[in-house]
């Protein structure tokens, strides 16, 4: 399993990593992008995925370090 980690609050909403992986990713309410599936964990948006996928690509597109793959 992969764990995906999004620091929903240091989002700025380019929409980068919706547009290389919209499988799991979209635009809020609040005009950021949300992990599709995640669940809180303290101030992060956590989801397990059995690899990596696009979310690496959206991750390294991203222009604010908010979206890490831990392997």
């Amino acid at each position: 399993m992969v764990k995906i980690i999004q620091k929903h609050e240091e989002c700025i909403g380019c929409g980068a990593c919706t547009a290389i992986c919209p499988d799991h990713w979209e635009m809020g309410d609040d005009g950021k992008s949300f992990l599709k599936g995640a669940k809180k964990d303290g101030d992060k948006l956590v989801k397990e995925v059995n690899d990596a996928e696009c979310n690496q690509d959206a991750a390294d597109s991203c222009p604010v370090p908010c979206i890490f793959v831990e392997k």
